[in-house]
Formats: C-alpha cells, structure tokens, sequence
C-alpha cells in the first residue's frame, strides 16, 4: 500500500494552494472518505436492523435486544480512539483501505450465527465485533480535517459526517426492503448485499485516496490535546448530539415494537426515518456554525432537544403514536445540527488558540500546524466518548422498559441532560467570563 506517493506538500490556508492543487485533492479524498465510512456506519449499526428479525423463535426479551444493541455501541465508541492514532502511523487513504476491509468479518459472522437457537453470548460476540465499523467514522473525520482550510471545515466535516451517518439510514432501508419482500426470515440477503459493498469500499480508497506527509507518525497530538479543558467540555457535548444520534438510532425500531406494538415491517418502514432526516441535515449544523458561531447553534439545539424530550414524554402518556414518532425524529434532526455544529467549533478553538500565538510572535506555520493536529486527535477523542453516549441512551431504556415497561423514565433523565449540555455550551463559549479564561481570541473565533 506504499507504493502510492505520499503528499508531501500540504498548505490548504494558503489560497493560491488551494485554488490551484489543494482544492481538488481534498473534494477526491472527501467523497472516497465518505463512501468508506458511509459502509462502516451500516455495518456498526447492523443490529439495530437485526433485532426486527428476531420474532419469539429467537427466544429474547425487550430487555435482551436493548443490550444486544447496546454492545456494538460501546465497542464502536472504544475503537475510535486506535483509528484515530491509525491515520499518524499508516496514512490516511492506507488506513482507509485496512478499515474497510475489516468489516468483512462481522459481517460473514453475522450470516453464520443469524437463527433460532443462537445463544445471546455468540450474538454479543458478533454484534461486539461489528463496533470496528464505528471507528471508521474517527479516522475518516480526523483524516479529513487535515485536507481543508479553516473556513471550510465546518462544511466538509459536517458533509462527511453526514455522508457517513446516512449509512444507518441505509442499512435500514434494505432492512425493511428485505422484510417487505422476502419476510422477516430472510436476514441473509442484508448482509449479502452489504459484502460487496465492503469490497468496493476498500478498493476505491486503495485506487483514489491520498496519504499526508504532514500528519504522518504524529502520535503526540493526543497526549497533548488530552491536557486542554476544551476537550473534556467538547466531548462532554458531543455525548449529547453524536450519542444521542447513536442512541436513537440504534432504539428507535425497538421503543416501536415495544412501547406502541409495531410489527417488524411497521417498525422498519418508520426506523430509518430519523437517521435519514439526521444525517442530512447534518451539514446543515456545520454551514450554519461557520456563518454563525458553532457555540450558539449548538446551544439552540440542546434548548431544541429538551423541548422535544419532553413532547415525547407527552406523546407516551397519550399513547399517541403519531405526535411520538414526530417528537422522535425532532430528536434526529437537532442531533444531527448539533453534530455538525460540536465539530466545527473544535477546529475553531484550535485556531483561535494558533492566532493568539501568532500575534506575540510564533511561527504562523508551526503553529497552524499544530492546530490541526490537535484539532484532528480532539476530533477522535470526542467522537469515542460521544459514541459513549449511544450506549446509555440505551442502557436507559432497557431500564426503563424493564421497570415500567415503557420509555418515560429515560425520555425524562435524557431531557435534563440536554439541559445541562445548554448550560454548559453557554457558561464555557458564550459568557463573557467563559471565554476569557482559556483565550481571549476565542470570543471571535466563531466558536
């Protein structure tokens, strides 16, 4: 896989650079990147399309299919942290081709172990396994941030975020195709579907994407950006928007069949909605944080999602599946804002950082530099501890389905969770004093 140079030179803030070489690189890089990942979510959440095949033969429990989904949650958000160092030590487009071709092992394990009479543990086993798809999203985000200029990240991240989330979407989109047509006893054809797809994905990086010399055996970023409070506040935030997307999307199918009765084709025919509005909307957060400020769209949307919480606990006391479903994809949509809002305010703190730096007298090189690098590790760092957050949101509701047998309770703590993220947002980037202290120059940043 060495045998493709490496891009030695790399100034994307340099316009004349930009314009002439760097813009066409990154946009090839960009697409090929969000193909890869695009693959890599469907197969991280496999399961959440899965457990709609699971009829009463299966043997499992509401509570037994929320931990079921609950595995590659953790695992997916734990892998994110090796992927992102994978992009300093292998290269990005080498990296890209190795991550794609793992998935195919989940996925022929899955087609194995899919029937009656499988033990939960060997689909624990399996469904931990496809987690490797999560981390894809780490390493194509923090490769990726290192293609594009300042003023364009909250754009092409926001979009290859986006790209890549619509992955869940789609897996639950052939999902209900396949139940719709062969029934809910033909789960192979998913993954027989999805096999090939994997290969492409693999081969089209190998033949299309570039490695960056810039960023290559950097592996101290992360022992540096782990130093900064902004990265425990951003990653904090990033549980509420990217965990609570996860979360959603891997329970939405199961709150339906539970809490209002669905079948496994009613279920899968609404399921996808959410992830599909979520994902699209994604670089929607992104273009508005670069023209607005990442900091007060990020905080509107918390405000948006405690709103919405609590509509979804009006929906389920009135057992109205209608004003539910609604409340619900609410949820989606200003999770997938709030996403593409967090991570354009990380590489804005960075930058912020660099231009105070370079005003008293630093290399205005060495410390752009430095910039994305930190910004790329942070980007890794958040995306693992916000992939965190899925695995609570459903965790919550196997605590709630197992002790009311509905999902109020959990609808209830996620509200005030969401309102404690707004807090946060507002006392760390908005309040005056709140910017002082870690830089000045962040009260301009577009932070």
């Amino acid at each position: 896989m060495r045998t493709k140079p490496w891009i030695q030179h790399w100034e994307p803030e340099n316009a004349e650079f930009w314009e002439s070489t760097g813009k066409r690189v990154a946009r090839r890089n960009l697409w090929f990147s969000i193909f890869a990942e695009h693959v890599g979510f469907s197969i991280w959440t496999l399961w959440s399309v899965m457990v709609l095949f699971m009829g009463p033969e299966y043997g499992f429990s509401a509570a037994d299919k929320f931990l079921l989904v609950s595995t590659p949650t953790v695992v997916g958000g734990l892998m994110r942290l090796p992927y992102t160092f994978a992009v300093a030590r292998f290269g990005g487009r080498n990296w890209t081709v190795i991550s794609a071709a793992l998935l195919v092992v989940p996925t022929t394990l899955a087609a194995i172990v899919m029937e009656p009479g499988t033990s939960l543990g060997t689909f624990l086993l399996v469904a931990a396994l496809g987690g490797v798809g999560g981390g894809n999203f780490a390493s194509s985000m923090t490769n990726i941030n290192t293609f594009y200029p300042e003023r364009l990240k909250g754009w092409a991240l926001g979009l290859n975020a986006g790209g890549g989330n619509l992955g869940v979407a789609a897996i639950q989109l052939v999902g209900l195709l396949v139940i719709g047509t062969a029934g809910a006893m033909a789960p192979r054809l998913v993954l027989f579907i999805y096999l090939p797809l994997i290969v492409l994905a693999a081969l089209l990086a190998y033949l299309y994407m570039d490695n960056l010399a810039s960023v290559r055996g950097d592996t101290k970023a992360m022992r540096e950006v782990v130093k900064d409070k902004h990265t425990w506040v951003m990653s904090f935030l990033y549980i509420g928007t990217f965990g609570s997307f996860i979360g959603y999307s891997f329970a939405f199918g199961l709150v339906l069949q539970n809490q209002f009765g669905r079948t496994p084709l009613q279920a899968a025919a609404v399921t996808f909605l959410g992830p599909l509005i979520g994902s699209l909307i994604r670089p929607v957060g992104g273009t508005l944080a670069d023209r607005i400020g990442g900091a007060k769209v990020t905080l509107w949307t918390f405000g948006g999602m405690a709103v919405a919480a609590v509509g979804a606990i009006l929906a389920s006391n009135a057992k109205s599946l209608g004003l539910f479903t609604i409340a619900f994809i609410v949820l989606f949509v200003l999770s997938g804002i709030g996403n593409g809002s967090t991570y354009k305010m990380i590489p804005a703190i960075f930058r912020a950082k660099a231009q105070s730096a370079i005003e008293t007298g630093a290399s205005e090189t060495a410390e752009l530099l430095r910039a994305r690098r930190l910004s790329g590790a942070l980007i890794g760092l958040a995306g693992a501890i916000g992939a965190i957050g899925g695995l609570f949101i459903n965790l919550a509701f196997r605590a709630s389905f197992a002790g009311t047998g509905g999902g109020v309770p959990a609808f209830v703590a996620f509200g005030v969770f969401y309102l404690i993220c707004a807090g946060v947002t507002w006392a760390v980037y908005l309040r005056r004093e709140g910017v002082r202290s870690p830089s000045p120059a962040l009260a301009g940043a577009g932070v």
